[in-house]
């Protein structure tokens, strides 16, 4: 027993190396993460305090401790079965799917991430480029929310963007759980967002399991009373109106709905912007009948560049006004007294949320010069285009909120038109202007077009028309 044994250095090194990893994660570990999970319990403790919404313990789960709630859901159990049979593999192997389709979309939420830099972040980015306006239709039905409903945000898809500015102006309610898509599965863009709370969506996976893993996640994050936020449209709009909502993750928050148990209420938000900086992609997007936008990273990184030097320079400032409507709530109980059938109130509540985030939309004034300009046809002054858009203005049916600039600015309407100009979207010629770019016009005019007279409204949808049969 006391004989010494030679061994080569490098095995020694080796060695040592799988004893300190050993010891390190039997001792050392454990305590890392326990001194780590009690200052995050304790942070998330304080935000409690002011959140109107507390912070759901089903959202400070531990990642692999969701997934294994997802898996071993009866219904993703049952799939895998039925997965196995068709496809002829082994259950064992069907299971393995199933977990990486969670693996792939369950979050990994971190209080410190969401408030201590999202929060922060999107504050600072939002107030930097935009000049947000906020206007609640009913601040009291708002604020008379049940505190144990389930809130869900659903927004009308207007910007990447967006994601940005309703973190920004629900961070003080409480921490939103995105639907987001296949363009934020990018190391390490994946990792912030899960960290985020949010949860990653395949738009184009049409297979029976993992609609399953997905609707039992969304299923279980409403039963927690998780609040959410949904583009029920599945994607940006390429046409700048309000598309009709595709109806699978509302269809999942009703499921996990029953009567007389915790309410599930729903708040439309209407966003507006004068800028949306991806209109070219999505106009370029929508007339090749494609959902694959064109832009590339290195653009992308160019365009901030450049953004930021114009800035630097002093030769370019915000991109106007984000407008912003938080709607009147919309509960599923009540909903659901009204309707009957599952099928039924999905649908209605569809086609519900929809109306009322079309009637909301803010009134900007990039939209209006677009309406005015299109209408009219001529090439107008600035003076002649304030006039149009404050007949237009006064001419909007249902009153919707106007944050667009107001009659007698005409220094602000004329910086407006000077960059539109400068972006190529209007051409100047003299003193007068004319559209230069009707594609990107009949996109920023769009977004009105549901408040204006009939024969005002079908000019544009002919204008629309008629740009989709030159394309094709």
């Amino acid at each position: 027993m006391a004989q010494l044994v030679t061994l080569p250095l490098w095995l020694l090194i080796l060695v040592l190396v799988f004893a300190a990893v050993t010891a390190s994660t039997h001792l050392l570990f454990p305590s890392v993460r326990w001194f780590f999970r009690r200052r995050a319990e304790r942070l998330v403790a304080e935000l409690n305090k002011r959140l109107e919404r507390p912070i759901q313990p089903f959202k400070l789960l531990r990642r692999q401790d969701m997934i294994q709630r997802v898996i071993y859901d009866p219904e993703v159990v049952r799939a895998v079965t039925e997965y196995a049979e068709i496809e002829g593999v082994r259950e064992d192997v069907a299971f393995e799917k199933a977990k990486r389709y969670a693996r792939e979309i369950v979050p990994s939420f971190s209080a410190t991430a969401y408030f201590g830099i999202a929060v922060r972040a999107t504050r600072w980015l939002s107030n930097k480029l935009f000049d947000v306006r906020l206007h609640r239709i009913d601040d009291e039905a708002l604020s008379a929310v049940d505190q144990n409903a389930t809130l869900i945000f659903v927004i009308n898809h207007r910007s990447n963007f967006d994601y940005v500015l309703v973190t920004y102006l629900a961070g003080e309610k409480s921490a939103l759980s995105y639907a987001a898509g296949e363009w934020a599965q990018v190391w390490p863009l994946s990792r912030i967002v899960r960290a985020m709370g949010a949860y990653f969506i395949r738009r184009r996976s049409h297979t029976e399991l993992y609609r399953k893993v997905l609707a039992s996640y969304v299923k279980k994050a409403t039963e927690a009373g998780v609040t959410q936020a949904v583009f029920p449209e599945g994607g940006l709009s390429r046409t700048g109106m309000v598309g009709q909502p595709k109806l699978g993750i509302l269809s999942y928050i009703v499921q996990a709905w029953s009567p007389g148990g915790q309410d599930v209420v729903f708040v439309p938000v209407s966003l507006n912007y004068d800028r949306v900086v991806e209109d070219r992609v999505l106009v370029a997007a929508g007339r090749s009948g494609t959902r694959r936008f064109r832009a590339s990273a290195p653009e992308g990184i160019r365009f901030t560049l450049r953004y930021i030097w114009r800035r630097i320079r002093g030769d370019e400032g915000r991109f106007g006004v984000a407008g912003v409507t938080f709607g009147r709530p919309v509960s599923l109980s009540e909903l659901a007294g009204k309707v009957g059938e599952v099928a039924d109130i999905v649908e209605t509540l569809g086609q519900r949320l929809k109306a009322d985030i079309e009637a909301a939309v803010p009134v900007v004034t990039v939209p209006l010069i677009m309406t005015a300009m299109l209408l009219r046809h001529d090439p107008l002054t600035a003076s002649e285009i304030a006039v149009e858009i404050d007949g237009i203005r006064k001419s909007l049916k249902g009153a919707p909120p106007d944050f667009s600039v107001a009659a007698g600015e005409a220094t602000a309407l004329q910086r407006v038109l000077d960059d539109l100009a400068r972006r190529d979207v209007l051409k100047k010629q003299g003193e007068a202007y004319q559209i230069n770019d009707r594609d990107v016009a009949t996109f920023y005019a769009n977004s009105l077009v549901q408040y204006l007279a009939a024969d005002a409204a079908s000019i544009l949808t002919r204008i629309s028309h008629e740009e989709n049969l030159d394309e094709t």
